[in-house]
């Protein structure tokens, strides 16, 4: 509201700059750098080309690698490791730079646009927040609000299931109505969008708005609307070899690579397309038409999302900050690909075998998939290797659009200047005319990593380069400076398991960016003395951002000790909420032994879930099928991956005392147990577990005690599976087996 809305004697509030855009930023998931049309990729995205032909492409974009450590430099300005990024949420540990712990030295861009005038908006994926502070309880100073965002919807964690996903609207856990057969979650964003922003149309017409777009896709699951699948059905019949050539051509025809740009071959490490059998060529063919239909169904939910900015007429001064992919395009689909990428990240990837007689529900709600690796490779055209490879560019350099119609006059260009995730704050406040503060919340501000991208934008050729800028993931080091840059090469990468060679032992490559765009010649041998002061510059940068120690693999954080508020308690007492819990508010059971009881009072013939941690991608479950009580584990989806357990018959009504054990017996993580079943004193029915889950339990999926939500774990429950009797209390004890904390990656 303006001043001419407070009668005299009100506190007056704060007025954006004169003239003040508008601002939308948007940043999509795990989309590699050759995906999109607009950067000569296969993927058609014309509301993407749209925004692109109103404003400037960026072709030496960078980000970190990984999920959370970009979004907290897109939101701050800073390093990530230098606002305790550097690896995601689940892996945090207690090294400086790893603990995911935003600090108030460093105010994101709500923040700071907040305070100077704007409504703020953020919808979609939060992957900022430490997982112990996820709970209901908060504490809400790193959620989405507490980042200076008014509103927040969208989801927690690194992935969202695009049909059944466990929401949050501000400080609330959320459903998604399961008597909707056609909700998707992309729609649903682009709905709330739209309707935050006519409410902000009638409520503060005066006022500009920040609204800051993160729909996790492309991200894992793959997952897209039946009819949006059918429309790439043949697209991508001859492979990735042949696409990846395509799309190398179609950007020098574009203008978006250099003429001199070289397509970097196909490691060994990734098989030739022609090397696949016609039943894995099948398979992988749809994979790749469902991670298509996926990108091009968010583009059109941002085209209406654009449309109605239009027609109310501010699109002319709405500035534009769209970054098409917080990494490059993931290999951790392995090299078959996958259909339940939670059980492959606790070593269960369903077989080919299974995969093909279940083809034809891949991307949609009984599939929870990633490509095999070659269609990553292919997505990163021209580059090398993928996301989490920090050393090169298939894992860090993205495509970026920036447009703002009033402001913006020479477009379709492409910037080539050297740029970083860390820019997009530093050019928000440049553009809008924003002095960031030097404190805030009476914390001094650390200064800024970034700098602003408006003199590529608005000086094109004769804005100057970057100098210097490291890059650093889960062991894969790079350091550019003036026009070069030293890489490591990948001793480790994510579809192989973790190399035991130290990081500091690891080869480092040299590579000229002025004339090797795409680092395809190594020049290390023959400048050696070049790469020894790349390297001195690395390490300063790590001294400075508080990089080390450099650990090797993705899953060395996840086994490290956190915060938590189960820390030193083994007892925990639950009741009905009547609200799936998130994950963070539930004892970590793995590679230990436990055991929940539950006191139930039932009707007669009960059916429905007493408690379920998980869903069908891997978890298990008590619950009771015509008043017989069941017992359901499963690491995955396949037959001898899940265990079951019934009693031999129904329980009459009345109270009931139901246990389950899970007596580990593994020296490791995943290892074997033996699960129990008691009932009102008596066992059961008991069975062997070859393997447990290890090392997640699908965090989207929480824990629900009385009722079912997500993807439900038994067979014959359909949502909510509600429970008509009463759960009088529900208690969990930890046995003392856990295993010592584990620091490899198995």
């Amino acid at each position: 509201m303006t001043p001419e809305n407070f009668p005299p004697g009100f506190p007056q509030p704060t007025g954006a700059p004169e003239g003040a855009p508008n601002v939308i930023v948007v940043l999509t998931d795990d989309v590699g750098f050759g995906a999109t049309s607009t950067f000569g990729g296969p993927v058609p995205m014309p509301v993407f080309d749209r925004v692109a032909e109103q404003g400037v492409r960026f072709n030496r974009f960078h980000t970190t690698a990984m999920c959370s450590p970009t979004r907290a430099s897109l939101l701050t300005g800073r390093n990530h490791h230098a606002v305790g990024s550097g690896g995601i949420t689940e892996v945090a540990h207690g090294a400086p730079g790893y603990t995911s712990v935003i600090p108030d030295s460093a105010a994101t861009f709500g923040h700071v646009l907040r305070d100077n005038g704007y409504d703020t908006a953020w919808l979609g994926k939060n992957h900022n927040t430490p997982m112990w502070e996820t709970t209901s309880m908060g504490p809400f100073d790193r959620w989405p609000n507490g980042y200076g965002f008014d509103y927040f919807y969208g989801f927690f964690g690194g992935s969202g299931n695009q049909f059944a996903p466990a929401l949050v609207e501000n400080r609330n856990f959320l459903e998604a109505p399961a008597d909707d057969p056609d909700y998707i979650l992309d729609r649903d964003f682009g709905d709330r969008a739209i309707s935050w922003i006519d409410r902000q149309n009638v409520l503060r017409p005066e006022k500009p708005f920040l609204m800051y777009l993160s729909p996790g896709t492309a991200h894992s699951p793959h997952q897209a609307p039946k009819e949006w699948i059918e429309r790439f059905k043949g697209a991508f019949d001859d492979g990735w070899d042949a696409v990846r050539a395509r799309t190398f051509e179609r950007q020098k025809a574009l203008g978006i690579i250099p003429e001199t740009a070289k397509l970097t071959p196909r490691p060994d490490r990734i098989p030739a397309w022609d090397s696949a059998s016609e039943d894995e060529k099948r398979l992988y063919r749809r994979m790749m038409e469902v991670y298509a239909a996926q990108l091009a169904h968010w583009d059109f939910q941002f085209g209406r999302i654009l449309d109605r900015v239009e027609a109310l007429g501010q699109l002319e001064n709405t500035l534009i900050v769209y970054v098409q992919g917080d990494n490059g395009a993931s290999g951790e689909g392995t090299l078959e690909g996958t259909t339940n990428d939670v059980a492959t990240m606790n070593g269960a990837s369903p077989s080919v075998a299974e995969m093909l007689a279940n083809i034809d529900d891949i991307g949609g709600p009984e599939s929870f998939g990633n490509y095999p690796v070659g269609w990553a490779w292919a997505m990163n055209t021209p580059f090398q290797w993928t996301k989490q490879v920090a050393s090169h560019f298939g894992g860090t350099r993205n495509g970026m659009v920036v447009s703002w119609p009033a402001r913006i006059k020479d477009v379709g260009r492409v910037c080539s200047q050297f740029h970083h995730v860390i820019d997009v704050a530093p050019t928000l406040y440049d553009l809008i005319g924003i002095t960031p503060p030097e404190s805030f919340r009476g914390v001094a501000q650390q200064p800024f990593d970034g700098i602003s991208m408006g003199p590529s934008i608005f000086e094109g050729d004769a804005a100057p380069d970057r100098r210097a800028q490291y890059f650093e993931m889960a062991g894969h080091r790079a350091y550019y400076q003036d026009g070069w840059i030293g890489s490591t090469y990948p001793e480790s990468v994510p579809w192989e398991k973790t190399s035991d060679l130290p990081p500091e032992d690891w080869r480092w490559e040299l590579y000229d960016l002025t004339s090797d765009y795409s680092q395809d010649q190594d020049l290390a041998e023959q400048q050696p003395e070049r790469l020894a002061a790349i390297r001195s510059g690395f390490e300063a940068a790590c001294d400075k951002n508080n990089v080390n120690p450099v650990h090797v693999g993705y899953f060395y954080g996840l086994h490290q000790p956190k915060p938590s508020p189960f820390r030193g308690r083994s007892d925990f007492t639950y009741y009905p909420s009547g609200r799936r819990m998130p994950g963070a508010e539930f004892p970590d059971l793995k590679n230990k032994s436990w055991r929940v009881e539950a006191v139930c009072d039932l009707t007669d013939r009960e059916s429905g879930t007493i408690i379920s941690q998980g869903g069908w991608l891997g978890g298990w479950s008590l619950y009771l099928l015509e008043g017989v009580p069941q017992v359901i584990y499963r690491l995955g989806v396949e037959a001898e991956l899940r265990t079951r357990i019934a009693a031999k018959a129904p329980l009459d009504a009345g109270i009931h005392r139901l246990a389950l054990d899970l007596r580990y017996s593994g020296e490791g993580r995943g290892g074997p147990a033996e699960l129990v079943l008691t009932v009102d004193g008596e066992i059961s029915g008991a069975a062997r577990i070859d393997r447990t889950i290890g090392n997640l339990i699908s965090g989207s999926e929480g824990v629900s005690i009385g009722f079912e939500r997500g993807a439900p774990l038994p067979p014959e429950a359909r949502r909510p599976f509600r429970m008509r009797g009463r759960i009088e209390r529900l208690d969990v004890h930890l046995g003392d087996t856990a295993v010592a904390t584990a620091t490899k990656d198995t």
